[in-house]
């Protein structure tokens, strides 16, 4: 179904209830697309199951990881990836579940639409409440702060997302610093800076069912002080936050 070259990256951390599961699911839709998973030597044998599911399956690529390095670099990486193997479509989603397959093929029909198009948990209501209430506040929190300070007005927050590398030129991405979980709000703040257009798509989200979250306290503190950064950024030298080779910056703006 997948008329342009279309990579769905998948990025793991002990996943390994998960890992197979969900690429047979993805499989299943038959959507003519590659699917990459790159692992952080996960110690609970994710990567091993990985490397069972690339022998037997043409369309299914691995990357390995020394170690936990960040789900912001995990997500560089496999955007980096993209473009060197020159994929015109690429989807982000995570292993766990929260990001059901059901919704791919919606984004593939709404790839001419948008350079980005994002899974928004905020479009329709009870969107996400199968969440612990905790996980709930933090998300509601991040999009406070992001569509007031930034002025963001998506789900800047989620991993779900697809990107027209034929729109986007690299280069974009190499503005983006994070490591982390502020990857996702840093890399679409960038992006809608740049010019870029923005659509949001609805989706309904569900707690993990194998395995335990990945964001720790410290995950949270590195996010809000990424985040404090990126504003007074904002403030102090916006124009560092453009990619000159595509976007002229607005005087407005300045």
């Amino acid at each position: 179904m997948a008329a342009k070259r279309t990579l769905i990256f998948i990025p793991t951390y002990n996943e390994a209830k998960n890992v197979e599961v969900i690429f047979r699911q993805i499989n299943d839709l038959k959507l003519n697309t590659d699917v990459q998973f790159l692992d952080d030597n996960s110690p609970d044998g994710t990567g091993d199951i990985i490397d069972k599911l690339a022998e037997h399956y043409p369309n299914v690529h691995a990357i390995h990881r020394s170690g936990k390095l960040g789900v912001g670099s995990a997500h560089l990486d496999g955007i980096h990836w993209a473009y060197k193997n020159r994929y015109k479509i690429l989807i982000t989603m995570d292993c766990d579940f929260s990001h059901s397959p059901r919704y791919l093929l919606d984004f593939i029909n709404h790839s001419s639409d948008s350079d980005v198009i994002i899974g928004s948990r905020y479009m329709e209501q009870d969107s996400y409440s199968g969440w612990s209430w905790f996980r709930r506040l933090i998300n509601s929190a991040g999009h406070c702060l992001t569509t007031t300070a930034l002025k963001m007005p998506y789900d800047a927050t989620g991993a779900f997302r697809l990107y027209n590398l034929e729109k986007i030129p690299v280069e974009v991405f190499d503005l983006v610093f994070s490591k982390g979980y502020s990857f996702m709000f840093e890399s679409l703040y960038i992006l809608q800076l740049n010019g870029f257009t923005i659509k949001e798509i609805p989706i309904k989200v569900s707690d993990r069912i194998h395995g335990e979250s990945k964001l720790s306290f410290r995950d949270l503190l590195q996010s809000l002080i990424h985040f404090i950064q990126i504003y007074l950024k904002t403030l102090t030298n916006k124009k560092s936050l453009f990619y000159s080779g595509y976007f002229k910056v607005n005087q407005d703006d300045n």
